[in-house]
């Protein structure tokens, strides 16, 4: 098994495009990625990012990188493959609310706290 690193970026008004109906729909999906075990969330909008270049620490208000969309949450999957990871998420609330979910793969998960189904 390999694990996943998904951010899920979207916003307010994606989710309101979404009926009732879509609304739980998508919910649901967000149930079942974590009753297999994963780490998943919405973040609060407010961000700090940390560079220490040359040992000056640079503390930012602000994301690193500028999106049209926020980073609205996050999810840690473990999955056989990236095709399994896209099955899962395709139907999460950014996916689905005109946002979008980025999937990059673990280089080395090394010591990482298992869930209690293993």
């Amino acid at each position: 098994m390999m694990y996943y690193l998904c951010l899920a970026y979207g916003d307010e008004a994606g989710w309101n495009s979404l009926s009732d109906g879509e609304k739980q729909e998508v919910l649901a999906q967000d149930a079942v990625i974590r009753d297999r075990g994963n780490v998943m969330s919405a973040v609060q909008t407010q961000v700090t990012s940390v560079r220490n270049w040359n040992k000056k620490l640079d503390l930012r208000e602000e994301p690193f990188l500028q999106q049209n969309l926020p980073l609205a949450g996050f999810a840690v999957i473990e999955a056989k493959n990236r095709s399994e990871v896209v099955k899962l998420v395709s139907n999460t609330p950014c996916a689905r609310a005109q946002g979008v979910i980025e999937i990059r793969e673990f280089w080395n998960i090394g010591n990482v706290v298992t869930s209690p189904r293993d």
